[in-house]
């Protein structure tokens, strides 16, 4: 089960720094980039089965200290840019500890298996009777 917002931002730090992109002059002079960090080991809202499930499939974004770090620059402002790392953190744990469910095989029912066949024959003679009659 995933964790609330509130729980998450216990354990989460953020970093600002100036950002690229739209802005103008601003750019410059206001630091809205925000870069969320959390580490993943010292989040209690985690069990250790989730702990491992995030490890493996975000070793991409985890550092050599465990922390997973998530940037939000998309906007001049570093308040709505703080929410929007908070959202990418949550849709990234929600895909993260996602599980599919095991498929049971299941077999194949005779009688679709005989209809499939009849099926199969009745085309043939019906292709059969089409053709001209062989003169032997």
């Amino acid at each position: 089960m995933l964790p609330s917002k509130e729980e998450l931002l216990k354990y989460i730090s953020f970093k600002t720094s100036r950002s690229g992109g739209k802005g103008g002059q601003n750019v410059n002079k206001v630091s809205s980039k925000v870069e969320l960090i959390i580490n993943i080991d010292q989040a209690v809202v985690f069990s250790p089965e989730q702990i491992e499930l995030l490890k493996n499939r975000l070793s991409h974004r985890i550092d050599q200290e465990g922390n997973l770090h998530v940037i939000a620059q998309e906007d001049r402002s570093q308040l709505v840019n703080k929410e929007r790392s908070i959202i990418k953190l949550i849709n990234l744990l929600r895909i993260s500890l996602h599980v599919d469910k095991v498929r049971k095989p299941s077999k194949t029912p005779k009688s679709v298996i005989r209809r499939r066949l009849e099926n199969k024959q009745s085309t043939a003679m019906k292709k059969l009777r089409r053709q001209k009659p062989h003169l032997d």
